[in-house]
């Protein structure tokens, strides 16, 4: 009979969190500046220069840990981690080994096999390194060391997962608890959210683990699960084939779905790790724990019961809308307006959602006001537009963020109200069409929707469909 085997998966996720200034300098952590202009003597490693712990950094670190049930270190350290490469300035990257802030954590996590708690060992704070560019027309290798002392936290699981949804499900809770408490946009595609995948086989029913390899390289959800079933399927080949694996950092290569070695896997002691003598502990006293407590927004789960409660909306829309901190944010400041959670959902689930879709745009990308779509509803159902003109106005406001009575009054977009005026518009239109006037007398219902039809156009789509409706019946009878 075949081997069963099972997979054994922990990860290793770092966040960059949203500081303004890197973790031990004052420079800027902003994304996407020109190579090298972010950067000063401390974060360029200069001899001599001393780093200075960011506090924001501590508090983000601790709002982290307390979201993911874990116990906060009251008395912690940085430590010094040795080790030679050319984007790492000094030689030694400043981190913590034996006293993290956060320990002994976890999340739940639910897929179709139900719920499932994921043990966190750890949480720990460190400095991330510059970045390699390769120049391919010099045949060369650059450094920028924009990224250099940008703080992360490292967030290290147990051994727990055991399949690629589990993994995804797991990255989805920890990408919202952090997105939620603000501590980091976690974009996969950007690099402030990366997940390194340690993963080893053994056969069903073993107790021990077997040989793991560590992945990197992997920048989206859909990467992940393909490196988790392609390493997957690799190491169960070579055990088939009776030869072992051997334990090594792999790279992914996403568009071969292939992945390769990259160097032995080190051990702490290959680090030569001792205390950082450049900064102080870590002190963490009970007030300044209570106070990072009582700043812990309401979360994903309290929001959902919340809603339920509150806004009556279907549990789609609230799934949807509280899957995204930002959207669920905006969501709550156009109800406070206009005071139609229904139609503030249903703008966001219909409209919104599809031309987000067609810019390839997420939820986070929204730059309109929740005042401007609460104004729109409101002038929808006061009878100032009617639907069309509605659904125009709002592709300008997703667009432009156009201001909607001014956009309205501007282009003439106002619902006609003038009884008089559309009176003798229908008049000319029913003289226009004695066909459909007899078919609609012969008991052809749907001759009278020609007949609107032929009205909204003449009114360039700014009559009040209900009054044309109205006297359109009143002049047949």
């Amino acid at each position: 009979m075949a081997k069963q085997y099972e997979t054994v998966i922990g990860l290793e996720v770092h966040v960059e969190l949203a500081t303004k200034t890197k973790i031990f300098c004052g420079c800027s952590t902003a994304f996407g500046g020109a190579p090298n202009t972010h950067t000063c003597p401390v974060c360029t490693g200069m001899p001599g220069s001393l780093p200075v712990l960011n506090k924001q950094v501590v508090e983000y670190a601790m709002a982290v840990g307390l979201a993911t049930n874990c116990e906060i270190t009251r008395n912690g350290k940085f430590d010094r981690k040795n080790y030679f490469y050319p984007d790492n300035p000094q030689n030694y990257q400043i981190s913590q080994l034996y006293l993290p802030i956060c320990r002994n954590g976890h999340v739940d996590i639910e897929t179709e096999m139900g719920k499932k708690a994921i043990g966190i060992h750890e949480i720990h704070m460190e400095e991330d390194a510059g970045k390699l560019v390769h120049d391919e027309w010099e045949d060369c290798s650059l450094v920028d060391f924009n990224r250099s002392g940008v703080p992360l936290i490292e967030i290290v699981s147990e051994p727990d997962m055991r399949s690629a949804q589990e993994v995804i499900a797991y990255l989805e809770k920890l990408r919202l608890i952090i997105q939620y408490l603000g501590a980091s946009d976690c974009k996969l595609n950007e690099g402030s959210m990366r997940a390194d995948v340690n993963l080893s086989i053994r056969e069903v029913g073993e107790k021990e683990f077997g040989t793991r390899t560590e992945m990197k390289n992997l920048n989206s959800f859909k990467a992940i699960a393909r490196a988790i079933e392609g390493e997957k399927a690799r190491q169960i080949d070579l055990l088939e084939e009776g030869k072992s694996v051997v334990q090594e950092t792999r790279r992914w290569n996403d568009e071969k779905e292939y992945s390769y070695a990259m160097r032995s896997k080190e051990d702490a002691q290959d680090y030569r790790y001792f205390p950082e003598p450049d900064l102080v502990p870590v002190v963490i006293s009970e007030e300044w724990l209570n106070q990072v407590k009582s700043n812990q927004p309401e979360f994903r789960d309290e929001k959902i019961a919340r809603y339920k409660e509150e806004y009556q909306i279907p549990d789609y829309d609230i799934d949807i809308i509280t899957n995204s901190k930002h959207l669920a944010d905006f969501f709550e400041a156009a109800v406070a307006i206009c005071k139609k959670p229904k139609e503030v959902s249903n703008w966001l689930m219909g409209d919104t959602m599809r031309l987000l879709k067609e810019a390839d745009m997420e939820p986070e990308d929204i730059s309109f006001s929740p005042e401007h779509l609460a104004q729109l509803i409101d002038m929808l159902d006061a009878g100032a537009i009617n639907r069309p003109v509605a659904k125009e106005v709002f592709e300008h406001i997703f667009k432009e963020d156009v201001n909607p009575k001014q956009y309205v009054e501007e282009n003439g977009l106002a619902v006609v109200n003038d009884e008089g005026a559309l009176r003798s518009t229908i008049e000319e239109i029913v003289a226009n069409n004695p066909q459909s006037v007899e078919d609609y007398k012969s008991g052809k219902q749907k001759a009278i929707g020609f007949l609107v039809g032929q009205t909204m156009k003449a009114m360039k789509g700014k009559a009040d469909p209900g009054m044309v409706n109205q006297i359109l019946k009143e002049l047949l009878s």
